[in-house]
């Protein structure tokens, strides 16, 4: 069979798939799938997929969803080392001056954190040395934006999350709400580079290709507030490794802060006594966009 005849064939079949597609009666459903299929087929049909790759295909997404539970997420981690994640956000962030950058949610975050008042401990036991953790939620005008819910959540030391262990600990989490002024404050860990789960499909998948699974050291944020967008966001240590190879691809230039470390003799800002053990602060203005008209 000539190249042409086979070309055909797979022109003809990919209209017969549109076109099961077009009377679909939500519009944006069918814009979506019809781009999709366009995409999916072009993709096949660049690289000449076989049979055996599609079935290595399949069998790869079947032990994905094989090993995805209520605090494993393994398509979230496939679409995080894609960098779809990273596009989704990059294509629905229309930043207005001065509002602070998103970035991944990550697979980690879970509803139902624990609440702690301003200045309180995050850790809740974790690992790592003591990080003071202050700054302000404003609007894009300056504006205080009091009463913003904060969650927080990162590893510790070892760079595991409390959902990776066995004993159903909470540590390394919480939510607290900013003061009249838009303040907040706590203590958490000073963040640890850690690798993303490789004992799963996505790990064979970076080891196959030679890609590193380590993430920079960061903390994440989700913030919302009424009137305003909601913000999920990291914050990265300044000069730690892998800011140029996060797995995930979530550095953005603007998130890099500054952990500066202190001596146990330092007082600390709100008085606690560390017995004298080394910790670290770093601060992180976040600035909020306004809802837009259609939420």
């Amino acid at each position: 069979m000539t190249e042409s005849v086979h070309a055909d064939r797979e022109e003809r079949l990919l209209s017969w798939v549109q076109a099961s597609f077009a009377d679909s009666p939500d519009p944006r459903l069918k814009v979506v799938m019809l781009s999709l299929t366009s995409h999916l087929h072009g993709f096949l049909r660049d690289v000449r997929l076989t049979e055996a790759e599609w079935e290595a295909g399949i069998a790869f997404l079947t032990e994905a969803g094989r090993v995805t539970t209520a605090v494993r997420q393994e398509f979230v981690l496939l679409s995080d080392v894609l960098g779809a994640s990273m596009q989704t956000v990059t294509i629905n962030a229309q930043l207005r001056a001065g509002a602070t950058e998103a970035t991944v949610r990550g697979p980690f975050f879970v509803t139902g954190s624990p609440f702690v008042a301003l200045g309180g401990d995050i850790s809740g036991g974790a690992a790592g040395r003591p990080c003071w953790v202050e700054g302000t939620v404003t609007d894009t005008d300056g504006t205080p934006v009091p009463g913003a819910r904060l969650e927080v959540w990162e590893s510790d030391e070892t760079g595991r999350y409390d959902v990776q262990y066995d004993d159903e600990r909470v540590t390394g989490r919480a939510h607290l709400f900013s003061d009249p002024e838009g303040g907040y404050r706590f203590w958490g860990v000073t963040p640890s580079p850690y690798p993303i789960p490789d004992d799963g499909p996505v790990g064979r998948m970076l080891e196959a290709v030679g890609r590193s699974p380590m993430r920079a050291a960061h903390l994440h944020f989700m913030v919302t507030a009424e009137g305003y967008r909601r913000l999920v966001t990291h914050i990265f240590a300044r000069g730690g490794e892998y800011l140029r190879t996060d797995a995930v691809f979530g550095v953005r230039e603007g998130l890099i802060k500054e952990f500066v470390e202190h001596d146990g003799a330092e007082p600390t800002p709100d008085g606690r006594d560390l017995g004298g053990r080394k910790w670290a602060s770093v601060r992180f203005d976040i600035v909020l966009e306004p809802a837009p008209d259609d939420a």
